[in-house]
């Protein structure tokens, strides 16, 4: 028997009873603090109500969050769950699973605008806005990551719960469009409303990462730090913004400390955690940095999730990883399943892998084998469509960094002083892009 009960921002709630009810709430809390006990709270939602259809719809979409193909089974599973009791749930949380349902069958786009029409009727919907935002922004759409979140904030009160979460997320968005000043301001109000707004934290220290503000960066982060290494996996991504800037610095010894001390987890198999080992050792490795045995390391890792084409962002950072730890037979085998996946798969991820994904792929394995020239042959035409890959510009930036190292490699001077002035114009104290320019300089001669 179902009963109507209430979430923390009063909509209505289908469950058994209001311990299941004031489970879900608990569970909510903790993922917008990612909280550590998320899951746990999440089984104590169905401790108190096997059926109840939010909590299948939670599991369902924490199942896809993890970006792990072997859990996308798991995730379809909970929508059916949901499903079987759809009849007797609201209009709001019909919604909720029918956007999860595009989710599962891959079509990210649909997903996003699902739960951008719960929000239209339900603007405090914060599991809506948390999903549509991240979908947003591994769809590359770094307006809507903005938009999603400005669209429902004149209807929110301070008062409400998650308040301080809704100007960190809307400070990421407007980080990710370039507006610094109103991003560092929304996300420093957040900080102070909640000093352990992990995201928060994270949309400030990307506003400084852009402006090339580096000691500043690594003060903000390592400031707030006692607040945020209490969060879950995300307190990695954290650590890494912070290796970047020391990265800037010249302090590779303090980046391989990082790395080893804070940032690589042998547990770990979550994509975004991978990302982040395969970005900086590849980004060490491109300032010179004799990285040791740590791709090997990394290797088994990676290659127990490559299997899945879960998101193209995540794809081309496992073709970096094979290529490194492995050699170009095994990465030529992942490139190839990538050509099948671009020609025979469907969904976003396929359609995005057709435009950019394959492309990026064969660019990174020219790379890597040291054919400048087939990198630059391969990335130059596709760099103003990266973003469709998904991530942020200081994620993305790594394959920009590779596109101007292989042109200055290859002798390509022309797109290389290109580049360059293009990444100088707006970041001119970007020490990455002037020692470039140096080097490019000593090579023609100037």
């Amino acid at each position: 028997m179902t009963t109507m009960q209430t979430d923390a921002w009063g909509y209505e709630l289908t469950a058994a009873n209001a311990q299941a009810a004031a489970a879900y709430r608990d569970t909510m809390q903790a993922y917008l603090a990612f909280g550590r006990d998320t899951g746990a709270r999440l089984k104590a939602v169905f401790g108190a109500d096997p059926a109840m259809p939010m909590a299948s719809v939670l599991r369902g979409c924490f199942f896809n969050l993890m970006g792990t193909p072997a859990l996308l089974p798991k995730a379809s599973e909970s929508h059916a769950a949901a499903c079987r009791h759809a009849s007797e749930c609201t209009d709001r949380e019909r919604l909720h699973i029918e956007a999860l349902g595009a989710w599962c069958s891959g079509e990210l786009e649909r997903a996003a605008d699902g739960w951008e029409t719960v929000l239209l009727a339900y603007p405090h919907d914060m599991l809506a806005l948390k999903l549509a935002a991240y979908l947003h922004f591994y769809l590359g759409d770094a307006a809507s990551v903005r938009d999603c979140v400005a669209r429902v904030l004149p209807q929110w009160e301070p008062s409400l719960p998650g308040y301080g979460y809704l100007l960190g997320m809307h400070a990421f968005g407007l980080e990710e469009c370039g507006d610094y000043v109103q991003a560092e301001r929304q996300g420093r109000r957040a900080v102070e409303m909640n000093p352990g707004d992990a995201w928060a934290v994270h949309a400030v220290a990307h506003v400084m990462e852009m402006q090339d503000r580096r000691e500043e960066g690594i003060a903000w982060i390592t400031g707030l730090q006692p607040h945020w290494e209490a969060c879950n996996n995300f307190r990695y991504h954290l650590v890494w913004h912070r290796a970047l800037m020391h990265l800037a610095l010249g302090q590779h010894d303090e980046v391989l400390r990082l790395y080893d001390e804070s940032l690589f987890d042998p547990q770990s198999e979550e994509y975004l955690d991978l990302c982040n080992d395969i970005s900086l050792l590849a980004r060490l490795e491109m300032a010179g940095v004799d990285v040791g045995e740590r791709w090997q390391v990394l290797s088994p890792k990676v290659a127990h999730q490559r299997s899945g084409r879960v998101l193209a962002f995540v794809d081309a950072h496992y073709v970096l990883a094979t290529m490194a730890a492995e050699g170009a037979c095994a990465a030529a085998y992942l490139v190839e399943d990538l050509e099948r996946c671009g020609q025979q798969g469907q969904g976003t991820t396929a359609r995005v892998t057709r435009e950019v994904g394959l492309a990026l792929a064969e660019a990174i394995v020219a790379y890597r084998r040291g054919d400048h020239a087939a990198c630059v042959d391969r990335l130059w035409p596709i760099r103003r469509r990266l973003f469709r890959l998904g991530g942020s510009h200081a994620q993305r930036d790594l394959f920009m960094q590779m596109l101007i190292d292989a042109a200055i490699r290859a002798g390509r001077e022309a797109v290389a002083c290109a580049l360059l002035a293009e990444r100088l114009a707006l970041r001119p104290a970007n020490r990455w892009g002037l020692e470039a320019l140096d080097v490019l300089g000593a090579g023609s001669g100037r």
